[in-house]
């Protein structure tokens, strides 16, 4: 019997807008001033919240928070891409995205109290609450997008995730699933090097993570993280794509410069040298170097725009704690089943002694 290679691949590489403000004039995506200018609104806006969202934490006014800060453009330049009617299908960091498409600040704040009004999808658009456990949104995506498919709808559904989801077998049966039955999905995997501590290198000897999709039968390509004008570009032709049945693993090179949560500390498992490293990166500051450069954005426009942010954000806060004003703690206790059960009883008794105490 002959010996041949039966299968080959190739992952590609898009970057628009390097580390040296280098631009791909060719891969500069068709977009106005205005559009332009409210990409990197989104980001500052998402960056402003995740900044006094830690401060509110630090305080006590907040449960565990997990920042975005320095994913913003992974995640504002493919919802920019999104059509209305798209779906979004969020994992537990995705506020950059979820302000993106519309969902007000004072709602993530909301969900971060132990709320679940914020987790309410706003005004009927589609998004889907926040996803805790690791890895498993993609196969509620990939289920929403089959079932518009099966629908004859062009509606898609996009679904972030990190790259430690990607060690999860959750997120290669959906991506073996979408192939198999050409569902409307795009998968964004923010490759941001570390599952809470482990490094990338000790989650796979692969290449890239694009490549993943290989074995599932779709389409992988890989794009810079921080640069929000490729990672648009490269959204936008995933999501036409998966318009016509077509699905796509996008992997955003990235870096989270902050915490993992709030629960956590980076200094056990980074060197300083290495943020630095990144922090010369940050997506924010390329792209308003590139706004600058291009005479879109001067200090009068971005001193107002900072100023509306910081009002923004403002009142989220004070939205925030309004709405959370009425809450009572002790309806973990009483909510889980509908009848506590006599461990919850004991735990119940022994919380509201001590709250009384």
């Amino acid at each position: 019997m002959p010996r041949e290679d039966i299968a080959q691949f190739t992952i590609r590489s898009v970057q628009v807008l390097s580390e040296e403000e280098d631009v791909d004039e060719e891969l500069v995506p068709s977009l106005t001033d205005d559009q332009l200018l409210a990409l990197y609104e989104q980001m500052k806006r998402s960056r402003r919240l995740d900044e006094r969202a830690i401060a509110l934490q630090r305080r006590g006014e907040l449960g565990t928070y997990a920042p975005a800060i320095g994913q913003e453009a992974a995640q504002v330049g493919s919802a920019f891409a999104m059509a209305d009617g798209d779906w979004i299908v969020p994992s537990f960091r995705e506020q950059s995205a979820l302000l993106a498409r519309g969902t007000p600040p004072h709602k993530i704040l909301w969900y971060a109290m132990g709320m679940e009004e914020g987790a309410e999808i706003p005004g009927g658009e589609g998004a889907f609450p926040p996803s805790i456990p690791v890895g498993t949104q993609p196969l509620h995506a990939v289920g929403i997008g089959w079932g518009e498919a099966l629908q004859g709808r062009s509606t898609v559904a996009v679904t972030y995730f990190g790259d430690g989801a990607t060690s999860e077998g959750d997120v290669y049966e959906a991506l073996n699933i979408a192939g198999v039955y050409d569902a409307q999905t795009v998968f964004v995997c923010q490759n941001n090097r570390y599952a809470i501590s482990t490094r990338l290198q000790n989650q796979t000897a692969a290449e890239t993570l694009a490549q993943k999709a290989v074995a599932a039968g779709i389409e992988g390509i890989r794009v810079d993280g921080n640069d929000v004008l490729g990672v648009y570009r490269v959204a936008r032709d995933a999501i036409e794509k998966a318009r016509d049945g077509t699905p796509v693993l996008i992997e955003a090179m990235t870096y989270r410069r902050s915490m993992h949560t709030t629960s956590d500390d980076p200094s056990v498992y980074r060197e300083a040298d290495e943020e630095v490293e990144w922090e010369a990166r940050d997506p924010i500051v390329r792209f308003q170097v590139y706004l600058e450069d291009r005479g879109i954005l001067d200090e009068e426009t971005k001193s107002e725009l900072d100023d509306r942010i910081e009002s923004e954000i403002a009142e989220a806060i004070d939205r925030a704690r309004e709405g959370g004003g009425d809450i009572d703690p002790a309806d973990m206790f009483r909510y889980t089943y509908d009848e506590m059960t006599p461990e919850l009883e004991r735990q119940f008794e022994a919380f509201v002694g001590d709250v009384d105490g």
